[in-house]
């Protein structure tokens, strides 16, 4: 299993996350129209080639999703029971087709549950960086995690 127990994180604990992904028009388009979003800024061209950016966004909760996704195998692979919380999230800049998006965790606080013996919430704070380095979006996650078996 890849996803890391309660008792494995700590609080300053950092992860690099080898996946990466290069976003396209196609996922643009699919994600906005299958969640209803028919902002123009994502699904026509035109329309976007007049706004300040001069094309279209790629949409930011699909930003949010792979950078969340991106990070499960290092964290929280078969070990999570769910997230609690999502707080914090941010887009400080713009993601377009053809970026190709990394993520990064760091843990910042971590406790047993009151209620659940064999688990334990552990906080997490998400970046995502594009291919320059630059932050396109953040985010906070509080996750409910399996404790270690007893043997």
């Amino acid at each position: 299993m890849a996803g890391l127990y309660f008792e494995e994180f700590f609080v300053g604990q950092e992860f690099h996350h080898a996946f990466s992904r290069t976003v396209t028009e196609m996922d643009n388009t699919m994600f906005s129209l299958l969640t209803m979003n028919p902002q123009p800024l994502h699904i026509d061209a035109h329309f976007a080639a007049q706004t300040e950016f001069g094309e279209r966004l790629f949409n930011s909760l699909y930003t949010l999703g792979i950078l969340v996704g991106m990070t499960v195998y290092d964290t929280t692979l078969g070990t999570t029971v769910g997230n609690l919380s999502m707080t914090d999230v941010k887009f400080p800049r713009p993601v377009f087709h053809g970026d190709t998006l990394k993520a990064h965790t760091k843990i910042l606080s971590t406790r047993p549950s009151k209620s659940r013996p064999t688990q334990g919430l552990v906080e997490f704070e998400h970046t995502a960086t594009n291919q320059r380095e630059e932050v396109v979006a953040s985010c906070r996650r509080v996750g409910l995690m399996l404790c270690r078996p007893k043997a």
